[in-house]
């Protein structure tokens, strides 16, 4: 089996601005996996679409892990 990594890597500025990228994750499934994140944020200033979002989604399990740093 070769599953794909999915990370969403986060970052606080000094404001308190919360900006997240998510990889690994192709189509629009990013947007369902980020749901509750942006509600939970607040109100979502923007949104840019990476390179993946135009892909088509593969179809299987998927893993998220989250790391400080």
């Amino acid at each position: 089996m070769n599953a794909k990594k999915t990370e969403i890597a986060f970052k606080i500025g000094p404001d308190g601005e919360v900006t997240f990228e998510v990889k690994g994750v192709k189509g629009a499934d990013c947007l369902a996996l980020t749901q509750d994140l942006e509600e939970e944020l607040g109100v979502v200033v923007s949104r840019e679409k990476t390179s993946e979002y135009y892909e088509e989604p593969v179809k299987g399990a998927q893993t998220l892990s989250l790391e400080e740093g």
